[in-house]
Formats: C-alpha cells, structure tokens, sequence
C-alpha cells in the first residue's frame, strides 16, 4: 500500500505541530522521513522541494539506493553514576510491555537479555515498533507501566551489563 499525498501532508503538520524533531515512517515498501532539522550532506538522504506543499516542511526522499537505517544510538551510562544503561524511547508513542494484553511481558526485572532481545513494543501512529536491546545484561529497572505514553529520549529500561 503505497503512501498518498494527503497522508504525508496530515505528518507533515502533525510535526509541525508538534516537539518531535523527525518521523520515519515506512508503508508497502515506501520510506519517507520527515525532519525540521536539514539532513547531514552525507545522510544519504535528497531534500525534494518541488513536492514540498507551500509553506510546509521540505520531504526528504531516500537516495537510491537506499541504505540501512543506521542503529540507535548506544545506550547512556546512568546519570546518577550506578553505571546501569539507560535504554531510552526513540520515538513518541505508546509503551506496550508485551505482544498482546494476554501474553506474557517481553522481559522482567532480573531478567537477563543480550543484545538484540525484544524490550517492548511502541506504538505509533497505529505502527507497532519493537524495541530491542542494544547492550547485553540484566534487567535493573523497567521505568514506565504498560499502555504508559512516551516522550522521545525518555528512558524506558535501565540495564546493568555486570
């Protein structure tokens, strides 16, 4: 299912309106990422502004080819020092701690994950989005309740790689 002009147009405002900075959204096969911040030259990324609507934000169109959406960054030590990594929300949504409201939670406190392990999914704009371990460790602290809503960069997971 491809993406139509009226849809992109209602993502362009709703960020716009919004404190998000950019949105990455993917659709039969259709990637498109809107920003306020201009990519980097070396992004890989063509700014179009023929098909940019008046007065709105500039789409930015993947280049062919395209290449791999780069990894998340690394998770944050602790601010207050414990050395536990913080895994933080890389997107506004809603926090789901398991696949369905009968099943089991991904991961509990205690719980020992590697990297690539499932987290928990967010859910945004009706698109579920998992969450996966970028360090190995044990589960120190889950920060947010299931069904919570989360802000861009709030931390979700605390994990102690000892």
């Amino acid at each position: 299912m491809m993406m139509d002009l009226s849809f992109i147009k209602s993502l362009i405002k709703a960020v716009d309106q919004s404190s998000i900075d950019s949105v990455d959204i993917e659709r039969g096969g259709t990637r498109v990422r809107i920003s306020k911040t201009p990519p980097s030259p070396s992004s890989g990324t063509t700014v179009v502004h023929s098909a940019t609507p008046a007065g709105a934000a500039p789409l930015p169109v993947p280049a062919a080819p395209v290449a791999p959406t780069a990894p998340a960054e690394a998770p944050a030590p602790d601010a207050s020092g414990s050395g536990l990594a913080e895994i933080p929300s890389p997107m506004v949504g809603t926090f789901y701690s398991a696949p369905a409201p009968d099943a089991p939670p991904y991961v509990k406190v205690g719980q020992k994950v590697g990297v690539g392990d499932t987290l928990c999914i967010i859910e945004a704009m009706k698109l579920m989005n998992e969450l996966e371990a970028e360090v190995a460790g044990t589960i120190a602290e889950i920060c947010v309740q299931n069904a919570d809503p989360v802000e861009y960069g709030q931390v979700l997971f605390r994990i102690d790689p000892a």
